[in-house]
């Protein structure tokens, strides 16, 4: 199954299922022989939209491995991905591409802004490489949600942290992706910028009916989130809907022990 030259999937955009994307029997095995390291043992999930899931585990339990390949980012060792109805096994490179630009957002730990250009042209910069325009209405809205209309011609060294992650928040959203893919968001922030961010993303989900995946460590983040998967040596071992911080620090510790 491929994608349209304009990048469209074909017409399911979703999984018979209503998931906007789906892991099915996905492994990632790296190296080989006796060195050989298992970072994901067939993990199965199917992310709804409209809702923030967020994928939590102890450092090396695979979490950071499956949102590259539930992004399209890295590939399986065995199993499949779907995105968007596509199937992304079957694509070539140029497909691939195609497909994150239209379907995919990605939010950053450490922004990955471009130093040379002003907040609005980093916000922009998605739609500038699809050769497409803003609506000029929706974008002064969305400036004004992430709070910053009075430093759009502020370039990234001008910006405090948690501006130029409000500059990568709506970079992420200026595109109206099927879904939005977060690493660590406020790994690299104070704990109010942290919250404040994480308003953001909230309102994202609500306001824009927004898919998000987040992968986080942070349990105070995860509890904006509907639905939080915790991975153990590769596998899924706890799946949770909303919960409050300390449930989530109890089965974080949990799945530590385990």
């Amino acid at each position: 199954m491929g994608i349209s030259e304009d990048g469209q999937a074909h017409p399911e955009a979703r999984a018979e299922n209503g998931a906007v994307v789906t892991a099915t029997e996905v492994t990632r095995r790296y190296g080989e022989g006796d060195t050989a390291v298992d970072a994901l043992r067939g993990v199965t999930l199917e992310v709804a939209p409209s809702q923030l899931t967020a994928i939590m585990g102890p450092s090396g339990s695979g979490k950071s491995t499956l949102m590259h390949i539930l992004a399209a980012l890295d590939i399986p060792t065995s199993g499949y991905v779907t995105l968007a109805g596509t199937r992304l096994g079957t694509l070539s490179d140029t497909e691939i591409t195609k497909l994150r630009r239209k379907h995919i957002g990605f939010i950053f730990q450490f922004f990955n802004l471009l130093p040379m250009l002003t907040a609005e042209e980093n916000i922009l910069l998605p739609l500038s490489i699809a050769g497409e325009k803003p609506d000029k209405e929706e974008f002064e809205e969305l400036l004004d949600r992430v709070g910053l209309t009075d430093r759009r011609h502020h370039r990234p060294a001008e910006l405090s942290g948690g501006q130029q992650q409000r500059v990568a928040v709506a970079r992420a959203l200026v595109s109206k992706p099927t879904v939005v893919f977060a690493d660590e968001p406020t790994g690299n922030l104070d704990s109010k910028t942290s919250a404040e961010i994480l308003q953001l993303l909230s309102e994202a989900v609500e306001g824009y009916d927004q898919t998000m995946v987040m992968v986080t460590h942070d349990a105070k983040a995860a509890t904006i989130a509907d639905r939080v998967l915790f991975l153990g040596d590769g596998s899924i071992v706890r799946d949770m809907g909303r919960a409050a911080e300390e449930e989530i620090l109890a089965t974080v510790r949990d799945v530590s022990l385990t």
